[in-house]
């Protein structure tokens, strides 16, 4: 059948194409004269010929002819052709000699290849005709075209795919979607074959097309995006205007259906159950519930709250904004004892609702949510809460304050046992009971010193000590009148010896530690020892001060220059207690205007015209150099203390005495001999000037008295003192030689038997003399060096003279 309706619609394009060629007209140019073919033309010009001209037909060829032999296409004729074949017929341009082919002699023109009219269109050539012998143009070359005929090859395509669109659930009929368009490549101005119809494939039940535009509708008003959120939509595009025969493409639209709210929420369940200790804190999460929307989006946004009344004073319900849940807290604390069960009311509502649904029912929902409170062993309860007690402070120690009750919370209600937080009460200033709670005094009170006391009682179950609760606990102290008034400083004043009787000198009030309800009040007279007082008055003012007046005229410093007044100061109780203060009144001079010129008392007139600041700076300022001194003396004394240990210590001070038999250097005995320092030079000495008589000791000399004894021997006439000088002046170079210490002269005594000695022994012990006395003239004779010892010993010798007569 489809070949059969192919060779029918060659047979017919054949027709049409007879009709055309009868129908064209035939090109005819005729040029005159010199004006034939193109100007100067020197073959036109000699060939003379007065009229020449081109003749052919208007050609057309049709596309995608199928044919076995060439098609043709059109002829070209020159009027000067008379049949012999003397013209000669050539074509030049666009595919001439590869799809266009002419018959040199005949001028046909025949098409070799098949054409395609979307391709191309039309073809541009030029004709010639030539003189065969001398290849001469007879005729000016001129231009033709060839048109590729366009029949119905091309099928509508939808160039703009894939095509997607939305539209609105429950949107009305008609509502449009999108709009579709298929391009057909034939030719719009020839026939019908690029007329492109549309038409619905599939989803004709839902969806529409209009044949002419493309627009897709809907065709229905109960598109629902829950029961179906897409549709595959297929519309084709005909051409021929969807005659029979016509060529057809389709593409396949997908129509998304949006979400409006038309749903309202539903909670799955009609009932939850949750469970929380009754000791879980404000704020506790006890569970999560959600309502089920089965829109999308910000139309499944909702909110929670509370419905009955208990619900919204016991719990709080907030909205999660990531998951839309419902979480529950705890907004009041938990009581097992007193409630065991909360039945609480969600509901769920939509944040936004579209008004043109409202018809559709109400979008909110409710559930019933219960909360069980689970039972946990909880510390006793203080109750009633008061934290404010009361007590005098002469109360005795013992004396109940106040009595503090806590029960167990519990159902098993264990007993309580109370303590005091000695943290918070360090002096043990009061005790209680344990199993009373009664809170007593443990010490004496005193308001004055401690007004207030803030402390901790502990309550606890007997048999479980980590179940405690605390309470702080404020006692006041309350006043009771056991300080007497005194007067409220040393009050020292001055009157004129030229005063007048009446004159005001002093006015004086008085404090009390005491703080009595009803407030101070104060009375004052004169002491019963001032009941003879004939110089002042005493006058109370009513408003807890009294005033002071002169009761005579002029006083005589002479006389009297101070005057002491007794002044009893009584509070109002009760009991009434009183003290006696004394006021201090001098008199002093004062100029004609009655200003205090000069006081016999010093300390009085540094009081009247020093501060009290100024008194404290000007003794702090004494106290500061009394310790400087201290401090000055402290440090002279160590440093002479320091000297003299230094002086102690310098062995090459001391004279080493040798006078006795016995163990030799280990029983010597040193002398300050700071006072005998002298440079002396042992050089001096001369042989002759050490001689000396022997002498006698008395018997009963004291030891001590011989230890300032020197050894005293007879000098013999041949003694030679050169060892003992070579030895000192040995010792002297070694002591001049040592940087390491200061020049310090040593003197000290060498008494040793040598070689060729005339005296047995040197010891004062057993010396040649059985005399105790001793003659120390010869030390005169040693030279300056020993005047100071000679003098020294002949003074001693004097005392024991003296002492003997």
């Amino acid at each position: 059948m489809a070949k059969g309706l192919q060779g029918f619609l060659w047979t017919m394009l054949l027709l049409f194409c007879a009709i055309q060629e009868l129908g064209s007209w035939a090109m005819h140019t005729e040029v005159d004269g010199p004006g034939l073919g193109e100007p100067g033309d020197p073959a036109l010009l000699a060939g003379g010929r007065v009229k020449r001209g081109w003749v052919w037909n208007q050609f057309f060829v049709v596309e995608e002819y199928t044919g076995t032999e060439p098609l043709y296409v059109g002829k070209i004729h020159s009027d000067s052709d008379e049949g012999d074949g003397s013209i000669k017929y050539t074509i030049s341009g666009e595919g001439a000699g590869t799809i266009f082919l002419i018959d040199e002699i005949t001028g046909d023109i025949h098409a070799t290849e098949r054409l395609d009219r979307e391709q191309k269109t039309f073809y541009t050539l030029r004709a010639q005709a030539r003189d065969r012998q001398t290849d001469q143009l007879l005729e000016p070359e001129s231009e033709f075209i060839i048109k590729v005929q366009d029949i119905n090859d091309s099928e509508p395509r939808f160039l703009e795919g894939p095509y997607i669109g939305s539209v609105a659930e429950l949107s009305p009929v008609g509502t449009s979607v999108m709009q579709v368009m298929a391009s057909d490549a034939d030719d719009p101005t020839y026939g019908s074959s690029a007329r492109v119809v549309y038409s619905v494939l599939e989803g004709e039940q839902h969806f529409t097309v209009d044949s002419k535009t493309g627009v897709i509708r809907t065709a229905v008003a109960d598109l629902d995006r829950e029961t179906q959120d897409r549709y595959e939509v297929v519309i084709r595009a005909t051409d021929m205007a969807g005659q029979l025969g016509g060529l057809s493409g389709s593409t396949t639209v997908t129509i998304v259906v949006t979400d409006v709210n038309d749903n309202p929420p539903r909670f799955p369940q009609k009932m939850y159950q949750f469970s929380i200790v009754e000791t879980a804190p404000v704020g506790t999460a006890i569970g999560r519930v959600k309502a089920e929307d089965s829109d999308v989006g910000e139309n499944t946004d909702m909110t929670y709250q509370v419905k009955d009344e208990e619900g919204v004073e016991m719990f709080k319900v907030t909205t999660d904004s990531n998951t839309q849940e419902a979480v529950i807290t705890v907004q009041k604390p938990l009581d097992y004892e007193s409630k065991k069960v909360h039945t609480v009311v969600v509901e769920a509502l939509n944040k936004f609702v579209d008004p043109r649904f409202v018809d559709l029912g109400t979008f909110r929902d409710q559930t019933i949510v219960r909360v069980s409170v689970l039972d946990v062993d909880e510390p006793p309860e203080f109750r009633p809460p008061s934290n404010l007690m009361e007590v005098q402070e002469d109360a005795h120690v013992g004396s109940i304050v106040g009595v503090v009750t806590a029960l167990d919370p519990d159902t098993a209600n264990h007993p309580v046992r109370y303590a005091i937080d000695r943290s918070t009460d360090t002096e043990r200033i009061f005790d209680i009971d344990a199993k009373t709670g009664a809170i007593v005094t443990g010490k004496v009170l005193d308001r004055e010193t401690a007004g207030w006391h803030n402390i901790t009682v502990l309550a606890m179950e007997a048999d479980n000590h980590s179940q405690v609760s605390r309470a702080s606990l404020r006692i006041r102290i309350l006043d009771v009148n056991d300080n007497p008034p005194e007067l409220a400083t040393p009050y020292e004043a001055a009157v004129c010896e030229d005063a007048k009787p009446g004159q005001l000198i002093q006015t004086i009030s008085v404090v009390d530690r005491d703080e009595p309800q009803s407030g101070h009040r104060f009375y004052f007279t004169l002491a019963p020892e001032a009941t003879n007082n004939h110089h002042f008055s005493l006058l109370d003012i009513q408003d807890n001060t009294a005033a002071v007046h002169t009761q005579r005229v002029g006083f005589n410093r002479q006389e009297q220059d101070v005057f002491l007044l007794p002044i009893l100061v009584v509070d109002s109780g009760p009991p009434a207690l009183s003290s006696t203060g004394t006021l201090t009144i001098r008199v002093c001079g004062c100029d004609s205007n009655g200003a205090i010129q000069s006081c016999n008392s010093t300390a009085y007139v540094v009081s009247a015209t020093l501060s009290p600041g100024a008194l404290i700076a000007l003794l702090v300022c004494v106290l500061i150099l009394v310790v400087l001194v201290l401090l000055i003396l402290t440090l002279k004394r160590h440093h002479k203390s320091h000297l003299t240990s230094e002086d102690d210590e310098d062995m090459r001070d001391n004279v080493i005495k040798y006078n006795d038999e016995g163990g030799g250097e280990q029983d010597t005995e040193a002398y300050d001999m700071s006072a005998l320092r002298s440079l002396y030079d042992f050089s001096e000495i001369k042989a002759g000037d050490g001689g000396g008589g022997p002498g006698e000791g008395a018997p009963g000399r004291n030891p001590a008295s011989e230890l300032h004894a020197l050894p005293q021997w007879v000098q013999s006439p041949d003694l030679d003192f050169s060892v003992f000088r070579d030895y000192i002046c040995r010792k002297v170079e070694q002591a001049d030689e040592d940087l390491s210490v200061p020049p310090y002269d040593s003197f000290q005594t060498y008494a040793f038997e040598g070689s060729d000695s005339p005296v047995p022994s040197l010891s004062s012990i057993n010396t040649w003399s059985s005399s105790s006395e001793q003659d120390f003239s010869y030390l005169g004779g040693w030279g300056p060096r020993f005047r100071q010892l000679a003098a020294l010993y002949a003074g001693r010798r004097g005392e024991e003279d003296s002492e003997e007569s």
